[in-house]
C-alpha cells in the first residue's frame, strides 16, 4: 500500500483590524504560546512565530490533510477570544479579514525562520506595507491594492 509523502511549509501573515498597534510587548509572548498551542492541537508544526504590534507572522509545517483557511480562521477566532477573555488589550481587539500565505521548500527553513524571528529588527527599515507587497511580488502573486489590508497612511 502506498503512503503519502509531503513537504509543505507555509508562512502566514495577518494583521490587527485597522492595522492598529494593539499587540503589546507585555503579553505578546503569551499570545504566541497560545497560537502555537492551537497549531499543535490541529496536528501541525509551528516552526516560528513573531510579529509586530500590528501584525503576525507564523511559519508552519503542514500536513496535507490540513485546510489552511480553516486553520487560520481557528487561529484568529480563538486568539481573539483569548485576548478578550484575558483582558490583554484595553482597546477593542480583532483581526483584520484575510491573510497572506507563502510557500517555501525545505532548503529555505532556516532563512524563513530567521526572517520571522527577526521581525522587530526587520521593521526598523521597512514598513509592514512594504514588506507585505514585497512578499507578494517575490512570490509572483498577483494582487490589487484595493483588496489588500486596510493601510494606515
Amino acid at each position: 500500500m502506498a503512503d503519502t509523502y509531503t513537504q509543505i511549509y507555509i508562512q502566514v501573515v495577518f494583521a490587527v483590524k485597522g492595522r492598529d498597534a494593539l499587540i503589546h510587548r507585555s503579553w505578546e509572548e503569551h499570545l504566541y504560546k497560545y497560537i502555537t498551542g492551537i497549531v499543535q492541537n490541529k496536528q501541525q508544526k509551528m516552526l516560528a512565530i513573531n510579529g509586530m504590534p500590528d501584525h503576525l507572522h507564523l511559519f508552519i509545517g503542514m500536513k496535507p490533510t490540513c485546510c489552511l483557511s480553516d486553520l487560520v480562521r481557528e487561529i484568529k477566532k480563538s486568539s481573539n477570544d483569548f485576548i478578550k477573555d484575558n483582558n490583554l488589550s484595553k482597546f477593542k481587539f480583532s483581526w483584520q479579514e484575510g491573510f497572506g500565505a507563502f510557500s517555501y521548500n525545505h532548503s529555505q527553513l532556516d532563512t524563513v525562520s530567521a526572517y520571522v524571528m527577526n521581525q522587530k529588527e526587520h521593521h526598523r527599515k521597512k514598513t509592514f506595507k512594504e514588506e507585505y507587497i514585497e512578499l507578494l511580488t517575490e512570490c509572483k502573486i498577483e494582487f490589487k491594492n484595493e483588496y489588500l489590508f486596510d493601510w494606515i497612511d
